[in-house]
């Protein structure tokens, strides 16, 4: 190793002095050659990738997007069900439900006339709107609580239950008329429309907010960072690009694995960070080594074989990370996975072919747009890719490098702590008044329907498929399910049959115990599997009764989620640590890479757990304690945050080795690769922690969650991670740090032929902080 650093540091030098660059010591490497040879081809390259964007998008539009059906998306019994009647034909139309309800305790009862006259005043105005059929009245129905104070009026939306959402709006507008004709009584509406309508507006009207503030934010940020208009726009150029490009491509690949628009989102917001953090590391390296003497040519070609190779084991690490996902099981997650690779694996072709071309066709004009007391590339002092170095960090390493053993344990012992929450941590699908605040109508309406009657809202439902439904045995079954559903304490009632003879079909709804708690709803849900079914269909051939419903859909899903989270890990981390081992020919390496990258993920999930399930300082956040974590987020964090970490590790290890190999001690190296990167680890960090910040200003908890977490786990890694242990583990080890056994020396060598500044010259005697006080490094200022 020492030789190799030796024949690098002079090779280098030789750069420095003369800008050329030996046939012996040009830089290898797959990332290398391609940026070469964007380099001398540079229109045919930015051509080249025009073209694919407008090709993809093209192939994209011709294909068109396939979506995963409900039978898909959902998994377990509830998935099961949806199946069944797709099979045999049946549309199960949205049922709605209109809430009547006396506001004060001495109002009126359900037998008084004025009581009398707004149910009638509803049935009328629903039925006006020519949306609805089959309107049941609480008279006819006994749908009437046991106190006489509340009454429900039952209807079905017309048509496809997919499109009722889009249609329900006259029907919520008449039965408002219907509530100001009556107002000393309360009348709300709540049904598998309405709160499907709901659902997709704030979701919506959610991510479009996200999407549109998630680019200037990042813009933002990136001309702060540069301080130069195009050298900004370079980055998001690219991330946009990347990510119209790998949505044409995605429609393409839906019709083999189905999509959605969460994996639509996710893309974009992965798409965007990704895209960002290639560009910048790419880009400031080669800013870096243009203030630093070389010229040009030199420095593209250093940046191609250093920024451009991390880029290329971040993104592959990135990539097995989210291919993680195609092993939940779950059509969503597959979805999101492939996509999220997809656009990860183009906007690294993009970032070691077209940005090097770019760079190339532009030269000094990178710097347009320059903005007063902003730009920062200046000759000596103060340029962020100049050679400046980053004095916050210097201090902070300063007092690490001090005391590493104590800087390793306090900064370790502080992330264990937080995540210690994590060990009680409850997830589950949240339901409507968990999901959005209850001021929402939709939501109060839900929650007072489900007080006066308890499981009503979101019976369980039970398709039963024979092979006779009306056989004498069948119908025998389905009476004993329905009288013990009620008698075993799963429900008070009442339970709704309806036959489909020809298709030989039935379905029973059941509402459950417990309504909208959790714990009692799952309680009643496991009566109906383990007692009530066996007793009333067991002793049948040919007959399945799959139970769904919300209750059941919440449960199958963490279920599938949790049988998921062992291998799913498994498999990232063992991929993960081997692309390690190779891109760095270190056991040791890899292994700390994992270990940190495990506590940040740990520090995330305490941090969700405290604050959204506890709701241990949840109003600093705008958000309240639920007393879950949403399902899917555990495992959607992990790879997310697993794979964009690594982005980190590389580059900041990467300019570790590079001064190792030059001849630096351990101590001076490590100072060395995170004062020289710490500009733009910060600016990455910022720009991701600012867009999934926004993320937690969204009105609903779920995408509250999911930007805490990922904000915070961001912080923490480009913070706590990559400031204090680090270089405290990397310094402790010293020599250790680049130990390979000989029986792990077969593994291919994915290493790459740095580019490396000249050895420093040699330290001057320790002073009161150790050698690091003596260390000025020559590089990049934040």
């Amino acid at each position: 190793m020492a030789a190799r650093g030796r024949r690098a540091a002079e090779g280098d030098g030789a750069v420095a002095h003369t800008g050329r660059v030996s046939r012996h010591d040009r830089p290898k490497g797959l990332a290398a050659r391609a940026g070469g040879w964007s380099a001398r081809h540079r229109w045919l390259a930015v051509g080249g990738w025009v073209l694919f964007v407008i090709l993809a998008v093209a192939a994209g539009s011709m294909a068109g997007r396939v979506d995963v059906t409900d039978s898909e998306a959902i998994p377990g019994e509830t998935g099961r069900i949806s199946k069944i009647l797709d099979e045999a034909g049946i549309s199960s139309p949205a049922s709605e439900t209109v809430l009547v309800q006396t506001r004060e305790r001495g109002g009126p009862t359900a037998d008084d006339r004025d009581f009398r006259a707004a149910v009638e005043s509803v049935t009328r105005a629903v039925e006006a709107t020519g949306e609805v059929t089959a309107v049941t009245s609480p008279y006819t129905s006994d749908a009437i609580s046991a106190d006489r104070r509340s009454a429900l009026v039952q209807f079905e939306m017309r048509g496809e239950e997919d499109t009722a959402a889009d249609r329900v709006q006259p029907v919520l507008d008449a039965v408002e008329k219907a509530q100001d004709q009556h107002p000393a009584l309360r009348v709300e509406q709540f049904g598998d429309a309405s709160g499907d309508k709901a659902f997709n507006d704030a979701f919506g009207d959610d991510f479009q907010q996200a999407e549109f503030s998630a680019l200037p934010v990042a813009l933002g940020i990136l001309l702060i960072a540069f301080g130069a208009l195009v050298a900004a726009l370079l980055p998001v150029v690219l991330a946009m690009t990347a990510f119209i490009a790998t949505t044409g491509l995605v429609a393409v690949v839906s019709h083999l694995v189905h999509m959605s628009d969460t994996a639509n989102s996710v893309m974009l917001l992965v798409g965007l960070a990704v895209g960002v953090d290639y560009c910048l590391f790419y880009l400031r390296r080669e800013r870096e080594e243009r203030a630093a003497g070389r010229d040009a040519a030199t420095a593209l070609r250093i940046a191609s074989a250093t920024s451009g190779h991390a880029i290329l084991v971040s993104g592959f690490t990135v990539i097995v990370a989210m291919a993680g996902l195609l092993f939940t099981g779950v059509a969503d997650f597959k979805a999101m996975g492939l996509a999220t690779l997809m656009v990860v694996a183009v906007a690294v072709v993009g970032s070691v072919t077209v940005l090097p071309a770019l760079l190339s066709l532009l030269g000094e004009r990178v710097e347009k747009g320059r903005v007063p007391f902003l730009a920062r590339i200046k000759k000596g002092r103060g340029g962020s890719g100049g050679n400046g170095e980053s004095r916050f960090w210097r201090a902070v390493l300063r007092r690490v490098l001090r005391r590493p053993k104590l800087s390793l344990a306090v900064a370790g012992g502080a992330l264990v702590l937080l995540a210690a929450p994590a060990v009680g941590m409850n997830t589950a699908n949240l339901k409507l008044d968990q999901e959005f605040d209850s001021s929402m109508p939709i939501v109060a309406a839900y929650e007072r329907m489900n007080e006066a009657f308890p499981g009503g809202p979101d019976p369980a439902r039970v398709v039963v498929r024979a092979d006779d439904i009306g056989s004498a045995p069948v119908r025998a079954a389905i009476e004993k399910f329905r009288d013990q559903a009620v008698a075993k304490g799963a429900s008070k009632g009442p339970v709704e049959v309806t036959v489909h003879d020809r298709q030989n079909v039935a379905v029973i709804e059941v509402p459950l115990v417990g309504g909208s708690d959790e714990a009692k709803s799952e309680k009643s849900l496991d009566i109906l599997r383990d007692e009530v079914r066996p007793a009333a269909f067991g002793g049948l051939d040919g007959v399945e009764a799959p139970i769904g419903g919300s209750t059941a859909s919440s449960k199958d899903f963490a279920d599938k989620i949790g049988a998921a989270i062992v291998p799913v890990f498994a498999f990232v981390v063992v991929f993960a640590f081997l692309l390690m081992l190779m891109s760095f020919r270190s056991l040791t390496i890899a292994a700390t890479a994992i270990v940190l990258n495990l506590l940040s993920v740990g520090a995330a999930y305490g941090i969700l757990t405290a604050v959204f399930q506890h709701g241990w300082g949840a109003g600093l956040v705008g958000a309240e304690g639920v007393g879950a974590v949403v399902a899917w987020l555990p495992l959607f964090l992990f790879v997310i945050l697993f794979g964009l970490s690594m982005d980190y590790h590389v580059f900041v290890v990467s300019r570790i080795r590079e001064a190792k190999l030059a001849g630096r001690t351990t101590k001076d190296a490590v100072v060395h690769g995170v004062v020289t990167t710490a500009g733009v680890v910060t600016s990455a960090a910022v720009i991701m922690v600012a867009v999934f910040a926004i993320f937690g200003t969204l009105s609903m908890q779920s995408m509250k969650q999911m930007g805490v977490g990922l904000a915070a786990a961001v912080l923490i890694d480009a913070t706590v991670i990559r400031g204090v242990l680090l270089p405290a583990a990397m310094t402790l080890l010293d020599d250790r740090n680049w130990y390979l056994p000989r029986w792990l020396r077969w593994l291919p060598d994915l290493t790459h032929d740095e580019q490396v500044a000249p050895a420093a010259p040699a330290a001057p005697a320790p002073g009161p902080y150790g050698a690091v006080d003596g260390y000025r490094p020559e590089h990049v200022r934040m």
